[in-house]
């Protein structure tokens, strides 16, 4: 049986994507997305705790990352789990987790809509979702 890799987030984002075009014409968005959780400590005192997580989404899901998600939105976040490795400036190895995306929903309100003002679908605020769609290559089959 094949293993599985799939991450779910629901978290806000830190900054607005930065989109990257790389050769052939191919982009990569990248931004973080903040998780919340809270939980009581032993004298019974609420405590928050942050985990920040880097998202990275490719190709058309990056141009609408681009296009629609800004810093502070609520987003829901599928994708898998990959480790990668890089040189920094100094030649040192170093390594970075990240969550590749493969569908983006887009939670509460949209952006630029003005609070308390009725949605275009009778006041029923839905998600709005991109999904990458899987390259020929990428196919199991």
């Amino acid at each position: 049986m094949a293993g599985v890799n799939k991450v779910i987030l629901v978290g806000n984002l830190g900054k607005d994507p930065e989109v990257r075009h790389l050769e052939g014409g191919v982009s990569v968005a990248h931004f973080t997305l903040a998780t919340n959780e809270y939980y009581k400590d032993k004298q019974g005192t609420r405590v928050e705790r942050t985990e920040w997580h880097n998202i990275s989404a490719w190709r058309g899901l990056a141009e609408m990352a681009d296009k629609y998600l800004k810093k502070g939105q609520q987003v829901y976040i599928e994708g898998k789990l990959r480790t990668r490795q890089y040189q920094d400036k100094d030649q040192q190895t170093r390594y970075i987790t990240e969550i590749i995306a493969d569908e983006i929903s887009m939670l509460g309100a949209r952006p630029g809509a003005a609070a308390g003002a009725p949605a275009a679908n009778g006041g029923a605020e839905a998600p709005v979702s991109f999904r990458q769609e899987p390259e020929l290559d990428q196919l199991p089959f």
